[in-house]
């Protein structure tokens, strides 16, 4: 796999926190983001974690080639479908955190 370049190398953490009631709704519409994410240009890793001791909240750890890709991932048909739907399953806004790598 090609990792890109370090430089323009995006690593993003996504947090999602469910309204009560619909944890398992939002795990399965999450989970459902995974294969065709995984296939897009530019994803180098799309991994869904849950938090322990808390089934309302989940975390995504990607990592995109590039910002251009990342973008694109954003702007996927999946992806919007999802936000579209999002706000009958969330309890609070959608946090994204974009990082860059730092160090070896």
């Amino acid at each position: 796999m090609d990792d890109g370049d370090p430089v323009t190398r995006v690593t993003v953490i996504a947090r999602f926190k469910a309204k009560p009631g619909q944890e398992a709704a939002l795990r399965e519409e999450l989970t459902a983001l995974l294969a065709p994410t995984r296939r897009e240009k530019g994803c180098l890793n799309y991994d869904l974690h849950e938090a322990r001791g808390d089934p309302s909240t989940f975390l995504f750890h990607e990592n995109w080639a590039s910002e251009e890709e990342l973008n694109a991932h954003l702007a996927a048909p999946h992806i919007t479908r999802f936000l579209a739907r999002s706000a009958a399953l969330v309890a609070a806004p959608i946090e994204i955190s974009r990082y860059r790598r730092v160090g070896g």
